[in-house]
């Protein structure tokens, strides 16, 4: 099976505009939004978006997996960061608000018959392993309760993100957001015969 062949410069920025543009457009109008709204904001033809993009299923996935690899490079960044508890909150604050993106877009292609993409395997375990250090120093520094491990957290950040789509964007929906990770604050105790925390 033969490579696929480079984009031109050109080509490559069209793409990127055009990816670029889908992200503002789905985020501000939902993945309900047209590929002419998409063309619009990139200031192309319709044409160029269906040439980077034969399907909206195609366009919505590559978005998807956008969002996905600039999350994973949140997380390394926030890796070695001086303050891990902050950085710890920060990031699953950050996780959280990505996730319920990642909902849309997983439902919106669900919805049309297209699977959600899988994530690219190196990105997966770069999450997984910045996740993993932020978790493991924030508790060092006394800021994360013990008994909680990367087996509990991701189911945790799994449900805060279908929990905050319940609720509209802005300041209550912050409030339960700082409720669902107060959980995750020392001197909260796991219930009576909990297994112990899982890496």
């Amino acid at each position: 099976m033969t490579e696929p062949k480079p984009l031109r410069a050109d080509a490559r920025r069209n793409r990127e505009r055009v990816l670029s543009a889908a992200a503002e457009v789905f985020s501000e109008h939902g993945t309900g939004a047209s590929t002419e709204q998409v063309a619009k904001a990139a200031g192309v033809g319709v044409g160029t978006v269906f040439r980077h993009f034969p399907t909206k299923e195609a366009l919505l996935e590559s978005v998807l997996r956008q969002l996905v690899r600039e999350f994973a490079d949140e997380a390394a960044s926030l890796a070695d960061a001086e303050n891990p508890g902050a950085a710890f909150y920060e990031l699953l604050r950050r996780w959280i608000t990505m996730a319920a993106k990642k909902n849309a877009y997983s439902d919106a292609l669900a919805a049309a018959g297209a699977p959600a993409p899988r994530p690219e395997l190196k990105t997966g375990l770069g999450v997984r392993g910045g996740l993993r250090t932020l978790l493991e120093r924030a508790q060092s520094a006394g800021a994360v309760r013990a008994d909680i491990g990367l087996g509990e957290l991701l189911p945790v950040i799994v449900g805060a993100s279908r929990a905050v789509d319940q609720v509209p964007e802005g300041a209550l929906r912050e409030r339960v957001v700082e409720v669902l990770l107060d959980g995750l604050r020392p001197g909260r105790r796991a219930p009576e015969g909990a297994p112990a925390a899982s890496a």
